[in-house]
């Protein structure tokens, strides 16, 4: 089968992430799940309109049926995975971003706060997302499933993946404590560099 849509590759290995994240979540999340979104994709995406598309364009304007649920999801890991790096190593945010974060939210820790509370609350499965508007005001959203900011237009900034597959292995039902391990993981330059442009 030609492969037109390629999860992209890890920056890490799968035990880099521990203790914050194990290898077998990390091996299983990337290898299994979001592969398998790509692999759909592939599938259903040839002799469609949607063929001959980008992924960024399919995720953002296929909003119904197995292509868009397909498409947001490996969209959305895209981008959760292009975000993290080995802990104790992430840079802090650009002075452009941290001016925009607390234009935003006041602080630094508001932000990761108003994160944290809307990863808890989400009901079901989803995503939460650090996003900007066209005014460069960030807020967060929360979104459920395989939605994203694309599709809202917003500028997607951060994003947590709330979906149990994401943190069951290493934190049970204890999402909270899921979160509060992720923020080490961070990679700050990635983040402050989806804010230009």
């Amino acid at each position: 089968m030609n492969l037109l849509f390629t999860l992209p590759l890890l920056g890490f290995q799968y035990g880099d992430l521990a203790p914050m994240m194990s290898a077998a979540t990390v091996e299983t999340h990337y290898s299994k799940h979001a592969q398998s979104y790509f692999d759909q994709l592939n599938q259903l995406v040839p002799g469609t309109e949607w063929e001959g598309m980008s992924l960024d364009d399919i995720a953002a304007k296929a909003t119904t049926g197995p292509i868009a649920r397909n498409a947001g999801q490996a969209w959305n890991h895209q981008m959760f995975f292009e975000q993290l790096r080995p802990g104790k190593s992430s840079k802090q945010p650009s002075d452009e971003l941290l001016f925009l974060i607390e234009s935003s939210f006041g602080s630094f820790d508001a932000m990761l706060a108003n994160l944290k509370q809307a990863a808890v609350s989400l009901f079901g499965s989803g995503w939460v997302w650090l996003v900007m508007d066209d005014e460069g005001r960030l807020s967060v959203q929360q979104l459920q499933n395989d939605d994203n900011p694309l599709r809202h237009g917003w500028k997607p900034v951060m994003t947590i993946d709330v979906w149990e597959h994401a943190y069951y292995l290493d934190y049970r039902n204890r999402r909270g404590d899921y979160i509060d391990q992720l923020w080490p993981l961070i990679n700050w330059k990635v983040i402050s560099s989806r804010i230009a442009g």
